[in-house]
């Protein structure tokens, strides 16, 4: 196994990861969908309706409920969240973070926004 699979197999173990149908109750109850893909990914396929954009980059500051940088979505540490990069990879070590920072209901989107869009759930162009 390779460091990283060994990384990621890490960080999987310590989240609890959701389905395309489970994220989007998560999100119809007040959840926060959090899309990590980079612009030309979301101008290729599109984006979840009501997702907050925030590129991998910026994440950590966009998501502190308690940094000054933080998007207006992001109002306590209880929220929950789940990350959405395009396979569900990324994805997971990007939640990890996000738990660091005190978001413990982080977690993440298996198959990511490729599995989103094969359940059938809704895509805006």
């Amino acid at each position: 196994m390779s460091a990283v699979d060994e990384l990621l197999a890490r960080a999987r173990r310590t989240l609890r990861r959701v389905g395309p149908r489970e994220a989007a109750a998560l999100q119809d109850s007040g959840g926060l969908l959090v899309d990590i893909r980079y612009a030309q990914l979301r101008e290729r396929d599109g984006t979840i309706p009501g997702a907050l954009i925030v590129e991998r980059n910026e994440l950590e500051w966009r998501l502190d409920p308690t940094g000054e940088h933080r998007a207006p979505e992001a109002t306590r540490h209880d929220l929950p969240v789940v990350v959405i990069c395009n396979e569900g990879y990324a994805s997971s070590l990007a939640a990890v973070s996000l738990r660091q920072l005190g978001l413990r209901r982080a977690t993440d989107l298996i198959g990511g926004f490729q599995a989103w869009r094969a359940a059938g759930l809704p895509v805006e162009a």
